[in-house]
């Protein structure tokens, strides 16, 4: 999972968000870990499930990672500021938005670019990666192995 994450920041650019969807333990954070390993973070990455999001600065981009489990209700992320995140204001072309449990904050976070489903499969996982604009569409081209047309 933190391999196919690495794989997944190779071809994030900034300004994209990616919603991580799957139960409890099938592994979204340890594929945001990857994605932060790709860009060069060394230390650990824990789910920020009650600070909300957890900013990560590297040389050439803002990676913020969004865990919104504890979420009450959708309208909390209002008092949090998540304007100030995705908003004119907000990262915009300087960051990436990874974001697990997005449902909780329906009607207030943007279509996401990029969705990464993580079910059980077997003994292992299945993701299934769906294109939610053009910037994702383009993501998944470049993703290693994936079909060109």
């Amino acid at each position: 999972m933190v391999a196919l994450g690495a794989a997944l920041g190779r071809v994030l650019e900034p300004g994209a968000v990616v919603f991580l969807g799957g139960d409890l333990g099938m592994g979204k954070t340890t594929l945001a870990r990857g994605v932060m390993r790709h860009f060069g973070h060394k230390g650990a990455v824990k789910s920020p499930t009650y600070t909300l999001v957890e900013p990560y600065e590297f040389s050439n981009v803002t990676v913020y990672h969004f865990d919104l489990y504890r979420l009450g209700d959708p309208e909390e992320l209002e008092y949090m500021g998540i304007r100030d995140y995705f908003g004119a204001a907000g990262f915009g072309a300087a960051g990436i938005a990874l974001v697990e449990w997005s449902a909780r904050g329906q009607g207030y976070l943007p279509l996401a670019d990029l969705s990464v489903n993580i079910s059980v499969l077997g003994k292992g996982r299945r993701l299934v990666f769906e294109a939610g604009t053009q910037r994702g569409v383009e993501c998944l081209r470049r993703m290693p192995n994936s079909p060109k047309e």
